[in-house]
């Protein structure tokens, strides 16, 4: 999961696994809340299923100020893809 289309597509499965959504109705532009309708609890269970696909710990406040699928995937792609420090 190196780049933005794979992050999505993995996204995609997650919702469509996990929060029962079509796939069909995840687009960048996609509100998680609103068009989405997760609630604050999905979002937790989502966290989670992301730190699982990636293997890195992921902040709570980090997701704060998410509200559209392409936030979360900018998220996602600036955690796994950041260097890591020693």
């Amino acid at each position: 999961m190196h780049n933005r289309d794979a992050i999505l597509t993995q996204l995609k499965d997650i919702l469509a696994e996990d929060f029962e959504i079509d796939p069909q109705q995840v687009h960048p532009e996609t509100n998680l809340y609103v068009d989405l309708d997760l609630d604050s609890i999905d979002a937790v269970d989502l966290v989670v299923k992301l730190q699982q696909l990636t293997g890195k710990k992921i902040q709570a406040e980090e997701f704060k100020s998410v509200r559209t699928v392409e936030q979360l995937v900018t998220t996602i792609d600036q955690l796994v893809n950041q260097p890591t420090s020693a």
